[in-house]
């Protein structure tokens, strides 16, 4: 079987209306597909690496690129694990968790995106909570990050339910512009404090040497 060289592909996250692992065949030109239906609307611009600004196919390749990406370029080092979100046996987006040096720093980052049609039923809230129950409760992170443009109201949102506190800014150039993000940090204490998801989480045993563990 793929996961037994790769174990990634035997991971999942479990939350009560989801299931988070990598896509398959069928199932990541599905998600390509999503992506090329839009992540948002055509006045906003919510990431910095501008992905979504080409055609649909433009979006569609990105998706698969970037999948295959990470999946070449893992290591120790510098991981980046991007899980499509699935419910019912269809694709909805996706949650990345990534680090550098993680076995010595214990801090990942998050990320994620949406298919424009499953935004705003809390499908982004409980995804990246079964993802931070990875982080913290099987790969003992210490603290998971993430940054958000000042306007993302809906990524902003996200992040204070999950008890995200304010770490200072960033600015960055997104072409000839200076934008700027709030930097966001949730540590492993205010983590263990507050109420969670039941969240299920299968085949991490194998996957612990890929990060590190």
């Amino acid at each position: 079987m793929l996961a037994d060289l790769w174990p990634l592909y035997g991971l999942s996250i479990v939350t009560p209306r989801l299931e988070l692992r990598l896509p398959r065949g069928e199932e990541l030109a599905a998600l390509a597909r999503l992506a090329a239906n839009g992540v948002h609307r055509p006045d906003e611009r919510p990431f910095l690496t501008p992905w979504t600004d080409g055609s649909p196919e433009d979006r569609a390749r990105s998706v698969l690129q970037g999948h295959w990406s990470q999946l070449a370029e893992w290591t120790v080092a510098a991981w980046r694990l991007g899980l499509t979100v699935f419910s019912g046996g269809n694709p909805l987006g996706v949650v990345t968790l990534r680090a550098r040096d993680f076995p010595v720093v214990r801090e990942v980052a998050t990320s994620s995106w949406l298919g424009i049609e499953h935004q705003g039923k809390g499908y982004g809230t409980e995804a990246r909570s079964g993802l931070l129950t990875l982080a913290f409760d099987h790969l003992d992170a210490r603290a998971a990050l993430t940054e958000v443009f000042q306007d993302n109201h809906a990524s902003q949102g996200v992040s204070r339910k999950l008890g995200y506190e304010p770490d200072g800014i960033s600015v960055d150039a997104r072409g000839d512009e200076a934008v700027v993000s709030d930097r966001l940090r949730l540590t492993r204490q205010k983590w263990t404090q507050q109420e969670r998801l039941a969240v299920r989480i299968d085949g991490m045993a194998a996957c612990r040497p890929m990060f590190g563990l």
